[in-house]
């Protein structure tokens, strides 16, 4: 009997060891990071066996875990992967664990990876209502205006109703799908907002970065948003784009 059961112990963890070989993970960070906010990245699994699957996949940071129930043979899977990061700038990813307790539970088997890609984590979001003291406003959101315009980011794709100018038709998308349809812009008439770092109202320099950060998200898709640091200014402009670009410079501030 002890016999039998050490050579089912002795199959049953070859089988498991079998099941994890042959993963490997990659991690797809989220468009945006912030400091002390989970972030869900995008987990791919592949299963380089060409022709054993996989089951009961585990992967784990020192953040979260997420479960994969099933991979085929040469084959990818994908979910989700909770991150967090305690501060701002550029840190490593760092070690996933791949583990599975196939196939009968008796014991875990697993896999350590030291993923070394690089993210850039932004400062976190501090709100605070003192917009009007440096905005030169009498009130929050006062000059603040939303219409559609010609001079701004491309926006959406929508139907020609006939007011529109010519020139804003989108004539490949028309030919395609046999109907006339038009760019949407945003406007720039919105007045445009500076934000000083210096002249913030937090304590310190990392609220004054997050409280900074906080109105990039705010209103940077709302209005121009520019950004004046010591030594460096980034006029005011519009468009996700921009505010990465803003919001990368607040991210490495003071750390290159």
């Amino acid at each position: 009997m002890v016999s039998g059961l050490l050579g089912f112990m002795a199959a049953t963890g070859y089988a498991g060891m079998l099941n994890i070989k042959g993963i490997v993970p990659l991690l797809l960070p989220p468009e945006e990071l912030y400091a002390n906010h989970p972030a869900v990245f995008r987990l791919v699994v592949h299963n380089r066996k060409r022709f054993l699957p996989s089951f009961l996949i585990s992967a784990a940071s020192t953040s979260g875990g997420t479960f994969i129930t099933f991979l085929a043979a040469d084959n990818t899977g994908e979910t989700g992967l909770e991150l967090v990061f305690p501060a701002r700038g550029r840190h490593q990813v760092g070690r996933i664990r791949i583990s599975s307790p196939f196939p009968v539970n008796f014991f875990t088997r697993y896999w350590e990876f030291t993923l070394h890609d690089t993210v850039l984590v932004f400062p976190e979001p501090e709100s605070f209502t003192g917009l009007s003291a440096i905005d030169g406003a009498d009130a929050t959101g006062e000059s603040i205006r939303t219409q559609r315009g010609q001079d701004g980011e491309l926006e959406g794709i929508r139907a020609y109703s006939g007011a529109e100018p010519l020139r804003s038709i989108h004539w490949r998308l028309s030919a395609r799908d046999h109907e006339l349809l038009v760019k949407e812009f945003g406007s720039q008439t919105a007045t445009p907002l500076m934000i000083r770092l210096d002249e913030l109202p937090g304590n310190g320099l990392e609220t004054r970065l997050s409280q900074a950060s906080w109105l990039v998200r705010r209103y940077g898709r709302e209005r121009p948003v520019g950004l004046a640091l010591p030594g460096r200014t980034l006029a005011p402009a519009l468009g996700q784009r921009h505010c990465l670009n803003l919001l990368a410079e607040l991210a490495l501030y003071d750390q290159q």
